[in-house]
């Protein structure tokens, strides 16, 4: 994927907690080097950072600050990273606002929030890594968590699912504007951790719900953001990884059911 000598080098965003953890964690245990980006889990940031550090000594790992709804501190972003680790490889945007909202209660601030993080971050974000691979002649990958809500809709959390599904948009567009230096993969879970709407005998259940007998865990999507990094023929596509989930209708989303 990358001309780079040595460890490659990736920031992942949101990988403070949850989904983004098990991701910087996994690509530390594949021999990477991983910028670990947090906007106000600091706590978690450096707990990820020491366990990175302690799968992969040989290795290094950073924890970078930054609001992704601010585009001056996102613009900053790579460039922070490049001055630490000198080169960057492959960018994973995990973080994700996630915040309920309906057709009745819809409005424009809504919209833009969700846009300016699950959205935009991630364009300007990749923007910066062509930018640099470029300038060095090597080539880099972009991975887009998505949703697999998404090939099955329902109608909650609507400026999320919006937001999601121009950030599926853009995997085609930038996929064509950024190559040949960048590929561009989303990944799109089913329903993967449980939150503070679910009860684990409820997450269990849903869980259940895919044609597969089960939806996908950590270690499936870390597998499959793996495998877009690792494979050069794959651009402007997404990975539905999510035990079929997106071939059942639900009526509403997991959290709501």
């Amino acid at each position: 994927m990358s001309d780079s000598p040595g460890p490659r080098t990736a920031l992942v965003t949101g990988s403070a907690r949850r989904l983004g953890r098990e991701i910087a964690l996994g690509l530390a245990a594949a021999g990477w080097n991983v910028a670990l980006h947090f906007n106000r889990s600091a706590d978690d940031a450096r707990e990820t950072l020491a366990d990175c550090r302690t799968l992969a000594p040989a290795c290094r790992f950073g924890a970078f600050q930054a609001d992704l709804a601010d585009e001056a501190g996102t613009r900053e972003l790579v460039p922070r990273v490049l001055r630490e680790f000198g080169t960057l490889d492959a960018v994973v945007n995990s973080a994700s606002l996630f915040e309920h909202d309906s057709a009745a209660s819809f409005t424009y601030d809504a919209l833009a929030a969700h846009m300016r993080t699950n959205t935009a971050a991630p364009i300007v974000l990749a923007q910066a890594l062509h930018a640099h691979v470029a300038a060095r002649s090597a080539t880099g990958a972009v991975v887009n968590l998505l949703d697999q809500k998404l090939w099955n809709q329902n109608p909650d959390f609507l400026s999320y699912t919006l937001s999601k599904a121009a950030l599926e948009a853009a995997n085609t567009v930038l996929a064509i504007a950024l190559a040949p230096q960048v590929r561009v993969v989303g990944v799109a879970p089913g329903l993967t951790l449980t939150s503070h709407m679910l009860s684990q005998d409820k997450f269990e259940a849903l869980h259940r719900l895919a044609p597969l007998g089960r939806s996908s865990t950590p270690q499936d999507i870390v597998a499959a953001v793996k495998f877009a990094l690792d494979s050069p023929a794959i651009t402007g596509t997404t990975l539905l990884v999510d035990g079929g989930q997106h071939l059942m209708k639900f009526e509403r989303d997991f959290s709501l059911m």
